[in-house]
């Protein structure tokens, strides 16, 4: 089985519905790192759900940015199965915690270090130019999931609509990040593949109805 190309933190746009909140839009060139699940306790912790490979290193990169623009200091206190409990400055009691409820944080891309080879960060992906073996296009990358079974993109088509397409070196041999460009060689019936279906709990994406029921089950008086 070829393996997979991973990202080892997934990036904005995930999940792919915010959360309905007022206020400012975050800035281009931001990932998103985790979002809040609810209070924890009565002293003001708070439960992130988290989007990074290690729960625990979304304290690792300064301030973050949250969906209304302001800039959090966050302390990771421990971890839970796929979220961590963490402190945020001014936040000092469970109903300032409770009020930041369903708030995205967001990192600057250039705060993340180069991923390793064959990895890349989703947001990387987002728009670059799609390619067949001899050069002609095929499109562009407009969304990259994982469903369960791994990563897929979703490729606006030059001819008109759109197509999946999962993110392996098999079908995508080269990608060039510099050039926002890479090779695609898709079997011939692709375009007739169905829609991937979710299976499973994918560790990066925050699905829009998994990251709704993770929010819904942030209560946590212990």
């Amino acid at each position: 089985m070829p393996r997979p190309y991973r990202p080892p933190v997934e990036p904005a746009g995930a999940p792919r519905r915010a959360p309905a909140r007022a206020g400012g839009a975050v800035p281009p060139g931001h990932l998103l790192l985790g979002a809040v699940a609810g209070a924890h306790g009565i002293q003001g912790a708070v439960k992130i759900k988290t989007f990074t490979g290690d729960p625990a290193a979304i304290g690792d990169y300064g301030p973050l940015i949250d969906d209304l623009g302001r800039s959090h200091v966050l302390k990771v206190q421990r971890t839970v199965p796929g979220a961590v409990i963490a402190r945020l400055d001014g936040v000092t009691d469970r109903n300032a915690a409770e009020a930041m409820r369903g708030i995205r944080f967001h990192v600057p891309r250039a705060a993340l270090p180069e991923p390793d080879d064959d990895e890349f960060y989703h947001a990387d992906l987002l728009g670059m130019s799609v390619v067949d073996a001899a050069g002609e296009a095929i499109g562009t990358v407009a969304t990259v999931q994982d469903f369960g079974a791994g990563d897929v993109m979703e490729i606006r088509l030059v001819a008109g609509g759109m197509a999946w397409l999962p993110f392996t070196r098999a079908m995508v041999p080269e990608v060039d990040v510099a050039g926002r460009r890479m090779v695609a060689v898709p079997p011939e019936d692709w375009l007739l593949a169905p829609e991937p279906e979710y299976d499973g709990d994918d560790e990066g994406e925050g699905d829009d109805e998994d990251l709704d029921e993770d929010l819904d089950d942030g209560e946590d008086l212990a």
